[in-house]
This record gives structure tokens, C-alpha cells and sequence, in this order.
């Protein structure tokens, strides 16, 4: 995997916990801060997908047709005129 460099500006408390958490897990802080980007990306689209599961949940839909009469409606609807 191709890595690229970011800067990111810590005070020292901040950049100690880190090295902290990095040291008790036996990483780097750098593996540290991926790891923590992949965690809080895979729940932000988590929640993302319970939102919109919830907005199709909530959605009013209407009765759907027996499977013969759909198919009738269906070729009606994309019959083209001759000519």
C-alpha cells in the first residue's frame, strides 16, 4: 500500500496519549492513527446507512400489484407506436 505523509499539529498532552495508547496496543503512533481513522470511518458509515435505512423504512409505499396485472401495466406503459 502507497502511503502519503500529513502533518497534523498536537499539543503535547494530545501527542502523549497517543504515544500512550500506542505503546499499550505494541504500535506505532502513526499505525495508531490510521487505525483510529479506519474505526471512526467505518462508524460514521455505519450510522450513515442505519439514517438511510430508516428514511426507506419510514417511506409510505403503495400496494403492489399481483404479478399479472404489474406485467400488464408494465407493457402498456412501454408499448411504442408504430411508425
Amino acid at each position: 500500500m502507497r502511503t502519503e505523509r500529513l502533518e497534523v499539529r498536537l499539543d503535547g498532552g494530545t501527542r502523549e496519549k497517543l504515544e500512550e495508547v500506542a505503546t499499550a496496543r505494541g504500535s506505532s503512533v502513526s499505525e495508531l492513527v490510521r487505525a483510529l481513522i479506519e474505526s471512526s470511518y467505518e462508524e460514521e458509515m455505519a450510522k450513515a446507512r442505519l439514517a438511510a435505512a430508516e428514511r426507506i423504512g419510514a417511506l409510505e409505499v403503495e400496494a403492489v400489484p399481483e404479478p399479472g396485472e404489474l406485467k400488464h401495466q408494465f407493457t402498456e406503459a412501454h408499448q411504442t407506436e408504430p411508425g
